[in-house]
């Protein structure tokens, strides 16, 4: 009997040290928090297990990097971030993540950079408190392969629509905002579209209203040249990253016919119940010196004209 015991203690034990062999940190189930990582070809992202201790958003931002920086522990996986890449330092203002990175970062191939680049936003951006993040390399904006500056980045610039392929389209019916003729009040116009799947309804909203009404009656807000840099929406607010250009009015209208064509549209069209508006990331702007865009905006209704023109 103790013979049987020893030698059933014995096949327990090599039980148990297979299962923990076979249960690597690449196993991450459903509900288990994680990083991302590469596969060991460094041709695609691998979710790695790793848990966020840390309170303070930006503690747990520079956790998250020093992890994604450490040697990978399986063979299933590489690190992130390649061991000449070196982040010099992190800075955190409102809900905007700035990392910047030494030159090596520019090193990088055009494919593993992308790469690197989704896994390093995608595992930030798990973190509590951040909803966007941009990079910089020696303190100067990174920049693309033409030259342009990629800017604020969050979870929209790396969906992977496995639903549906990139040619898949579906229609909608769009309620936007824009100015009256005298352009003191909102006027609705119905907007029938088109688009890709690919494309959130957030982002083609902002982009309809950039580009103005396509019937009489309605006259544009946004100054037509405005680039917008980013769209999400989390916890019910709709984050809108415009570049410096937002700030300059093209039309004569009142600033808050701008901002609520804005906010009025977005959150009737879609989930999100307030806009937080940006300019390059930063929330300290007012808009033509009289909308404060410190704070997300909910919408109101007292700048829609009383009788609306289709």
């Amino acid at each position: 009997m103790k013979k049987s015991r020893r030698i059933c203690s014995v096949i327990c034990a090599c039980v148990m040290l297979l299962l923990t062999a076979c249960s690597g940190r690449t196993d991450v189930g459903d509900g288990e928090s994680y990083i991302y990582g590469l596969n060991s070809d460094r041709t695609g992202l691998v979710k790695i297990s790793y848990s966020i201790s840390e309170e303070d958003a930006l503690d747990a931002a520079e956790g998250v990097l020093r992890e994604m920086k450490a040697p990978a522990e399986e063979i299933e996986y590489t690190s992130a971030l390649p061991e000449s890449v070196e982040v010099q330092g992190c800075t955190l203002k409102g809900s905007i993540l700035a990392v910047d990175f030494n030159s090596a970062y520019l090193e990088m191939e055009k494919l593993e950079e992308k790469l690197v680049r989704a896994a390093v936003v995608q595992s930030l951006l798990r973190i509590e408190g951040i909803n966007g993040i941009m990079f910089t390399v020696d303190s100067a904006p990174l920049e693309d392969s033409s030259g342009n500056i990629v800017g604020l980045m969050n979870e929209d610039d790396f969906v992977e629509n496995t639903g549906s392929s990139p040619s898949s389209y579906q229609t909608d019916t769009l309620h936007l905002y824009f100015a009256n003729e005298s352009g003191d009040k909102l006027v609705e116009q119905q907007m029938d579209v088109r688009y890709s799947s690919n494309v959130s309804k957030e982002k083609l909203i902002v982009e309809k209203l950039i580009q103005g009404p396509q019937r009489s009656g309605a006259y544009p807000t946004i100054n037509p040249n405005t680039n917008l840099l980013s769209v999400t929406t989390k916890d019910g607010i709709c984050y809108v990253n415009f570049d410096s250009t937002f700030l300059t009015a093209e039309y004569d209208v009142y600033p808050e016919v701008t901002v609520y064509s804005i906010v009025n549209s977005l959150v009737e069209g879609t989930n999100a119940v307030r806009v937080q508006i940006t300019i390059n990331g930063e929330t300290n702007a007012r808009y033509m010196e009289t909308v404060d865009l410190s704070q997300p905006l909910q919408e109101d209704k007292d700048w829609v004209a009383a009788e609306e023109n289709e």
